[in-house]
């Protein structure tokens, strides 16, 4: 890491602060088994009690009351922090079908890592025949560092797997309907262009005609 980002003093190389780790509520609010369930897989996967995360304002559309409990989160530091960073980059994320490593853009610009996980199964400490739904939950890695470059430095060094796929493919599909919608275009011009040419040649026609 030293070498990549160029720093000599290894007091001023990027480190974890902390790890969030959240699961939002959605509809599962209104039945309290649900939210049982989820405030359980959170404290096996996290090894501690998560604390609630409370609505600010009242959103009528989504029956949403201020002060309403709609995630919980678990905040991880020191040693905790460090185990469960080991179980995810060595055990949780190779364990999910088609993970082809953590896309650039979950970085921010502040070098801080948020991203997904849209099953809790992937855990190794819930069991399949114990879950009656799935649920995803939220990450976030806060760094210490000064950019997304030393960000992605930093989580690279802890063993995560990094990858620019996603936004390739992304690219490629926004450059494909690029030149779907240009071909459109021509072909829109010269249908223009050739009902234009014949409502002239009609046009002569009427002409010569009356004369």
């Amino acid at each position: 890491m030293k070498k990549e980002l160029e720093i000599k003093n290894e007091l001023d190389l990027p480190a974890m602060e902390k790890v969030i780790v959240s699961i939002g509520l959605s509809e599962s609010r209104f039945d309290k088994e649900a939210v049982e369930n989820r405030i359980n897989t959170l404290t096996k996967i996290c090894g501690q009690k998560p604390h609630p995360l409370k609505a600010k304002k009242a959103i009528s559309n989504f029956k949403l009351r201020e002060g309403q409990i709609i995630a919980y989160a678990v905040t991880l530091r020191g040693i905790r922090m460090y185990d469960f960073i080991e179980k995810l980059f060595n055990i949780v994320l190779p364990r999910i079908r088609d993970f082809r490593g953590i896309n650039e853009y979950s970085f921010d610009q502040s070098g801080n890592l948020n991203f997904g996980i849209k099953e809790q199964v992937a855990f190794p400490e819930i069991k399949m025949e114990e879950m009656k739904n799935l649920h995803g939950l939220g990450i976030t890695i806060t760094t210490t560092a000064k950019d997304k470059k030393e960000g992605i430095a930093l989580i690279k060094s802890l063993g995560a797997i990094i990858s620019k796929e996603k936004r390739q493919r992304e690219k490629e599909e926004l450059e494909s309907i690029q030149e779907m919608r240009e071909e459109r275009e021509k072909k829109a011009k010269k249908s223009a262009e050739k009902s234009s040419h014949e409502t002239v040649k009609d046009n002569q026609s009427t002409e010569e005609e009356e004369k």
